[in-house]
């Protein structure tokens, strides 16, 4: 018997999608299918990485460009340029499309969780998605496209890292790296303003709603991980950033959109002290 391709392997099949504009289509699909309750969900399955022809992970699917360097060799360029400009739209875009990646990254990779878990990552990677997509026809109207600037590989690098625990990839990536837009968007969005981008920042507007709600499922699965491995939640955090060397957080935060996001006041406060 043959079985039907369930939720997660079409995830995955999504994942290795190498073109950006195609695997946005196909997380779309994909979660109208889930929606419509047309696929199966087995969360037991063990599903095996990819591997390319040199025995390296095949994941996640891009494309060759952009071209992917240390964050301190990143051009640093004035938004008020033409090109800065570009550049910024770039950057934004870039960090939608990874976490996309993340997001189906969690649903196929990680087994024996709720059937909610996979529902909600799916929905994560459905608004990155729009997000992307929103991004890259704006880039479009400016004379560019993804792929057109130098980029870093953060986000991916600490994915990767915690590829082996889920309560780590919840810990470090949705509620530790994605807070990080939290904070960092409403600066940009003067930014785009000054620059007189009312797109941008209608957008940037968009994703920084959605991604109080992204932030807020890392944190609700997170503290739900700990609970059922008995574990003090804030305690454990700073024990699995100095274990994975997470990069330390620096203000001004958001703490208005971060208490949205379901952290309390414990953690919030930590953010302004020392290990």
């Amino acid at each position: 018997m043959i079985l039907k391709m369930d939720m997660r392997e079409r995830a995955l099949q999504a994942l290795l999608q190498r073109e950006p504009d195609e695997k946005a289509a196909e997380v779309t699909a994909l979660h109208d299918d889930w929606l419509e309750q047309r696929l199966p969900l087995r969360p037991d399955a063990l599903l095996r990485e990819p591997m390319n022809e040199g025995g390296q992970s095949a994941l996640p699917g891009r494309p060759d460009r952009p071209r992917l360097v240390a964050p301190k060799d990143l051009p640093q360029r004035s938004a008020h340029t033409r090109t800065g400009h570009a550049a910024l739209i770039h950057a934004v875009a870039h960090i939608e499309f990874n976490a996309i990646n993340l997001a189906l990254d969690a649903v196929w990779r990680f087994a024996d969780l709720p059937a909610a878990f996979y529902a909600d990552w799916l929905r994560v990677a459905r608004e990155e998605a729009l997000h992307f997509s929103l991004l890259q026809t704006h880039l479009r109207t400016l004379g560019h496209a993804y792929g057109d600037f130098e980029a870093h590989d953060g986000l991916w690098m600490m994915t990767a890292k915690t590829s082996a625990d889920v309560l780590a990839r919840m810990a470090l990536v949705p509620r530790l790296l994605e807070a990080r837009g939290l904070d960092a968007t409403p600066p940009m969005q003067a930014r785009l303003a000054r620059a007189g981008d009312t797109r941008a920042v209608e957008i940037l507007e968009l994703i920084l709603r959605d991604e109080v709600g992204h932030v807020e499922v890392g944190n609700r699965w997170f503290r739900h991980l700990c609970a059922q491995r008995g574990l003090e939640p804030l305690a454990h955090f700073r024990q699995l950033a100095r274990e994975y060397g997470a990069p330390r957080l620096k203000p001004p935060f958001n703490l208005e959109a971060r208490r949205r996001a379901g952290f309390d006041e414990a953690e919030l406060l930590a953010l302004h002290q020392p290990d």
